[in-house]
């Protein structure tokens, strides 16, 4: 088709922080501006569906290509999608709205800015879904970094100057030798058209070297075991939108590379390191999720129980498996929803009672009703409940890892048992026994757009559960192909 489809998707956002950028004069239109983000947000999330529909899942080739010339003999302004991306492109579109619509009591003040930074930082990471040149995956990588530090340092709590400057500097760190491996592998192969290097290759000789400088970058931003301490500290100081934008989304970039340059570039490196990406994936199921166990603070405890998520994805990916990987695209699609509905439902009591303590609650299912049923809903989709889909990508990626080394599985397996511990510990201080703190008869339930926003979420948390088919359709293609080139690769020894 004519019509630049993805240029759109990621320019909108960017068009409307402009505009809220030049009629933000005074505060009196707050809700002027709220409503250019709302309506921003949600034509860019109807055009992605639109996209979807659109999308041919009987091909893995790129598909909506745009290639233009950026810098001569050197960058292309190049994007696409397959089967793969364009689900991450419609988790982002989702999550969007629904955290602009979350924002009515959280921020209150330079809401202006704050849109801004939530659209621009759309705008970024659609960008790394739809790039097909190296550079230009980088610059888009690296820059969703600028709105999150932001937000974070501006309207975080009071510990926000340090976690922001945490946050961005453990990621930054980590993608400079990524920087250096995109500049090695122009310097190589006389290009960094994605494409075109998955039909060239890259030598076997600088394949390791290369592959632990993009390591480097996506263990960080996953975050996996021991470089993950940024995570607690950034989510427990943003505000509740910023968390859910980073659970949701910003993490499963660096899932995303996995699979993109890690597979689909470095197919000899991968195999060499797969024991190393077991090794850390297991550490980090079973410790971080001991260390959830410990955790008083709501919202330090879902930081930790999504660290112990992605090591499950970081696990499946790397079994090179069909079953494995699609496992931990869905596993990834589904910690989207659900760590997005539980960073809210934390929101939605702290912005009540201004604690995030887990002593202070208790025996509140009889005051607040509906939250306490969404609240159920996602505590179990957490713990990977059969019917939500938590429970979808989790027996996926399980199925491969029993298949491939039987010890890791195994070993793996008891993470859910922990996981489970946590989070129905978690629903049980929170919600049942008895009302100690009378304070907590003044809370009111759910608002409409707080049910809204948690019911939006609940629907494809139950439906993907017990009818995943339309992800696992889109996906499957394209990760049968990719499985292919992989192997094709190892056996020819390029």
């Amino acid at each position: 088709m004519n019509f630049p489809i993805l240029s759109s998707l990621i320019l909108l956002p960017t068009i409307g922080a402009l505009f809220i950028f030049f009629t933000r004069s005074s505060e009196k239109n707050n809700n002027t501006v709220k409503y250019v983000a709302l309506f921003t947000s949600f034509v860019n999330f109807f055009l992605s569906i639109y996209l979807w529909t659109l999308f041919d899942q009987t091909t893995s080739e790129f598909q909506f290509v745009e290639d233009r010339v950026w810098i001569e003999n050197f960058i292309n302004y190049k994007i696409g999608v397959d089967g793969i991306s364009i689900l991450f492109i419609l988790l982002t579109t989702f999550i969007t709205p629904l955290c602009i619509l979350s924002i009515n009591n959280s921020i209150k003040n330079r809401l202006s800015e704050f849109l801004i930074a939530v659209l621009i930082m759309e705008s970024f990471m659609i960008g790394v879904f739809c790039s097909l040149d190296l550079v230009v995956f980088y610059l888009f990588f690296e820059a969703g970094l600028i709105p999150m530090f932001l937000i974070i340092g501006i309207w975080g709590g009071a510990k926000r100057v340090y976690s922001a400057f945490k946050f961005f500097l453990y990621t930054l760190l980590g993608s400079v030798l990524m920087l250096v491996a995109i500049i090695s592998i122009y310097w190589i192969t006389g290009t960094t058209d994605v494409v075109e290097l998955y039909k060239i290759g890259i030598d076997v000789k600088y394949q390791n070297l290369l592959w632990l400088a993009f390591f480097s970058s996506f263990a960080v931003k996953t975050p996996m075991w021991p470089v993950h301490t940024w995570l607690p500290d950034a989510h427990v100081e943003a505000p509740t939108a910023g968390s859910v934008l980073l659970a949701a989304i910003l993490l499963k970039m660096a899932g995303y590379g996995f699979i993109r340059f890690s597979l689909g570039l470095f197919p000899d490196a991968s195999e060499v390191f797969t024991p190393l990406i077991y090794a850390l994936s297991v550490i980090a199921i079973i410790f971080t999720s001991f260390i959830a166990l410990m955790q008083e603070d709501m919202k330090k405890l879902i930081a930790y129980s999504s660290v112990a998520h992605m090591g499950f994805v970081t696990l499946g990916i790397f079994t090179l498996q069909q079953q494995g990987i699609e496992g931990s695209i869905i596993q990834m699609i589904s910690h989207g929803l659900v760590s997005a509905a539980l960073f809210l439902c934390v929101g939605v009591v702290y912005d009540r009672m201004h604690s995030r303590l887990i002593d202070t609650y208790g025996g509140i299912v009889s005051i607040i009703p509906k939250y306490s049923i969404l609240f159920m809903l996602f505590t179990l989709a957490a713990l990977g409940l059969p019917g939500t889909s938590g429970f979808v990508g989790e027996f996926l990626i399980l199925m491969a890892a029993f298949k491939d080394n039987f010890l890791v599985a195994i070993i793996a397996s008891f993470g859910v048992i922990i996981g489970a511990a946590y989070m129905l510990w978690l629903y049980k201080r929170v919600v049942f026994g008895k009302l100690i703190n009378t304070d907590l008869k003044k809370m009111i339930d759910l608002n409409k757009s707080e049910l809204f926003i948690l019911s939006c979420l609940a629907i494809p948390t139950l439906f993907f559960g017990f009818y995943p088919e339309p992800l696992i359709n889109t996906i499957e293609v394209s990760i049968s192909d990719l499985i292919e080139m992989y192997n094709y690769k190892l056996v020819s020894k390029i």
